[in-house]
C-alpha cells in the first residue's frame, strides 16, 4: 500500500534499534526523509547501514544527541526546523522492586520517556498547526494500561505519554494534525531478548520467550513476541494521510493481552 508520505521529513527518536529502527526503516521505505536518532554517532551510522542494505534509495538524516534532555532537544530544532511527522519513540525500561525505585530513578524515568516527547512535540507542533498538517504519535505501551508490579516506574511513565497525547490532540481540533498513540505489547526487540536471557540458566531464547509469555502475560492472543516490524506498520499508518480521521486514539497492537474492550 503507498501511505502517501513520500517526500515527508519524519524525525523518530531513539531510533538506532528496536521499535524505532524498525519505524525509521519502514518510513523510510514509504518515501519519507527520515532523522535517525540515537545518542552516540557510532550507533546511529550502524543504524542507517541496515536500513539502506533494505532500502537502498532511502533518504536519511544522521542525527546523534540526547533527545532525553533540553540540549538535545534544542539541537534537533535548530537543524531540523519544520518536521512533518514526529515519532515519540525514546524509552528506558527495567525491572526493579517499587521499594528499590529511588527518587531519581523516578525522575530519571519520566525525564526520558515523557520530557522527550513533550519538549519535542511543543518544539514542533506549532509549526505543524502552521502548515495545517502533521503528525505525532507516542509510542507507548500496554504497560500503561496494565502496570507491572515489577516496572511501576515504566507504567506511570507509559500512562502518562497517553495523558498528554490525548491532551495534545485536544488542541489540534479542526485542524489536519492528528497526535495518537500506539500501546506494543512485549517486542522482540534487542533489549528485550538480552534481559529474558540474564535469567536463562542455561535455556534457549525460545524457551524464554515462551515461558515470558506464559507467566508475565497469560492473556495474550498471540501467545509470543510482536516483532519490531508488526508495530511499526501501525507506526507507518498512523502518520500517514490515510489515517486522517485517527486523532486522540490509543491504538493498541499488543497481541491480545489487554481484555478490556474500550
Amino acid at each position: 500500500m503507498d501511505l502517501k508520505l513520500e517526500g515527508r521529513l519524519a524525525l523518530v527518536s531513539g531510533s538506532t534499534r528496536g521499535i524505532g529502527l524498525a519505524v525509521a526503516a519502514m518510513l523510510a521505505a514509504e518515501g519519507c526523509r527520515v532523522v535517525v536518532n540515537g545518542r552516540t554517532p557510532a550507533a546511529v551510522d550502524e543504524a542507517i547501514a541496515k536500513i539502506r542494505a533494505k532500502t537502498p534509495a532511502a533518504r536519511l538524516e544522521a542525527f546523534a544527541a540526547d533527545l532525553a534532555t533540553a540540549a538535545g532537544v534544542d539541537a534537533a530544532v535548530a537543524r531540523f526546523p519544520a518536521v512533518d511527522v514526529l515519532v515519540n519513540n525514546l524509552g528506558i525500561y527495567e525491572r526493579r522492586a517499587f521499594e528499590d525505585i529511588d527518587d531519581a530513578e523516578w525522575l530519571r524515568f519520566f525525564e526520558v520517556n515523557v520530557m522527550s516527547g513533550v519538549r519535542l512535540s511543543r518544539a514542533y507542533l506549532p509549526g505543524m498547526k502552521a502548515r495545517d498538517w502533521g503528525r505525532i504519535v507516542f509510542v507507548s505501551s500496554e504497560s500503561g494500561l496494565h502496570i507491572p508490579a515489577d516496572m511501576v516506574h515504566y507504567g506511570m511513565t507509559k500512562t502518562a505519554q497517553l495523558a498528554v497525547s490525548r491532551g495534545l490532540a485536544e488542541t489540534c481540533a479542526g485542524t489536519r494534525v492528528t497526535v495518537n498513540a500506539v500501546l506494543p505489547g512485549p517486542t522482540r526487540s534487542e533489549g528485550v531478548v538480552t534481559a529474558l536471557m540474564r535469567r536463562a540458566d542455561g535455556r534457549s531464547q525460545a524457551e524464554m520467550e515462551a515461558r515470558f509469555m506464559e507467566v508475565a502475560r497469560p492473556t495474550s492472543l498471540i501467545r509470543r513476541l510482536a516483532e519490531p516490524e508488526e508495530v511499526a506498520t501501525l507506526v507507518a499508518y498512523v502518520c500517514s494521510p490515510l489515517a486522517s480521521a485517527t486523532n486522540g486514539a490509543a491504538l493498541r497492537v499488543e497481541g491480545g493481552i489487554v481484555r478490556a474492550c474500550f
